[in-house]
């Protein structure tokens, strides 16, 4: 269960202080079984930050669910007296199907610990599948009425090459000197591939997340690929960009649903400055183990008595037609199953500052997914 505490006074929530914060007790779990059903319950469990799965057992080293566990840094082994005997565990989760292995269970738990085996533990999982796909359906819906409104932005960006094209093709109906046409085709290849990229940008951006797709992610280079995207949504015109990226930032979570964040965080700071301009400053920070992401803008700033609303489903402030209240419901949603956290400092009339602060992915290998 999640316990929020909201400590504000009438200007600023962020994370100390006078700040907006979550605390939770984890629900310590072990899980019996590296099957199919012990696969999919570490996936989707493995995103709930009030759950700490302290190990997954199978008697099998190849079973799937070890070699998923093994990817999430969760802890494996095939000696189960070894995991249901220490660790604090809580509840165990037997979805093995085998009744010799609940009686087991039942014979040598701890007296604090309880089992949901058989058709309870495929209930759960159910459940816990259920929650997951409404959760996707929701941030799929939001992420697409993002782009709705996004399409004036849009439509300007894409007419421009295509008004460049249109008028040299005219053009090389008349042109005769060679030279002239070839000059002339370049910048048709030119504004044709400019028009390919606007639309692969959205279409990388529409997509679904994929299910599973907890990798590395460069927090830098997302923060400019959601640049390209949050630009369709306001004017940049007036606005003065800053950024300050430190070199390494990278954390582990699904890249699409990480984009999702940025692009919406983005979003807001530029529709906050929209009439009068200002500094948007995108700053990410590697400190004690942490990635801090920065979002800050000089924009009109949020009413302190709208503060601790504003991560509530369908809580908006813009006017009808202009919002569908759900984008920072769905980014508090991601942010916890990447076990990070959120905090807004604002100020009336004189700007937001919103920040992200994850556990550090260390890389390895070469190179980071985008």
């Amino acid at each position: 269960m999640v316990k929020v505490v909201l400590l504000c006074n009438r200007a600023t929530v962020s994370l100390q202080g006078d700040r907006l914060m979550e605390r939770s007790d984890p629900t310590k779990v072990a899980i019996l079984g590296g099957g199919r059903g012990g696969r999919a319950l570490l996936d989707l469990l493995h995103q709930i930050p009030s759950i700490e799965i302290v190990g997954i057992a199978d008697s099998d080293p190849a079973a799937p669910g070890l070699q998923r566990a093994r990817e999430l840094k969760v802890p494996v082994t095939t000696n189960v007296p070894d995991l249901i005997s220490d660790h604090g565990v809580g509840l165990l989760l037997d979805v093995t199907g085998d009744p010799e292995m609940e009686a087991y269970l039942h014979a040598h738990k701890l007296p604090t610990a309880e089992i949901l085996s058989g058709s309870a533990s495929r209930l759960l999982w159910k459940l816990i599948q259920h929650e997951s796909k409404l959760e996707a359906e929701l941030l799929h819906s939001e992420k697409l009425a993002g782009i709705g409104s996004f399409a004036a932005g849009i439509a300007h960006d894409i007419n421009n090459p295509l008004q460049l094209i249109l008028g040299l093709a005219e053009n090389l109906t008349v042109e005769r000197d060679l030279a002239a046409v070839h000059e002339q085709a370049r910048d048709i290849i030119e504004a044709v591939k400019q028009t390919s990229a606007i639309c692969r940008d959205l279409t990388r951006y529409s997509r679904r997340a994929s299910p599973h797709g907890n990798v590395m992610v460069s927090v830098n280079g997302k923060l400019d690929e959601a640049l390209k995207i949050a630009r369709y949504a306001s004017s940049f015109h007036d606005i003065e960009m800053i950024k300050h990226y430190q070199s390494g930032a990278a954390v582990t979570g699904n890249p699409d649903e990480l984009l999702h964040v940025l692009v919406n965080l983005i979003t807001n700071a530029v529709h906050a400055m929209e009439r009068r301009g200002g500094t948007l400053t995108l700053e990410t920070t590697l400190l004690d183990g942490q990635v801090g992401v920065r979002i800050s803008d000089t924009g009109c700033g949020i009413a302190p008595d709208n503060i601790p609303e504003i991560f509530e489903p369908f809580f908006t402030t813009k006017a009808p037609g202009k919002g569908t209240g759900l984008g920072l419901y769905n980014v508090k949603t991601i942010i916890n199953k990447m076990h990070g956290t959120i905090a807004v400092d604002s100020q009336i009339d004189k700007g937001t500052t919103v920040t992200l602060t994850f556990p550090n992915a260390e890389p390895v290998g070469q190179g980071w997914p985008s």
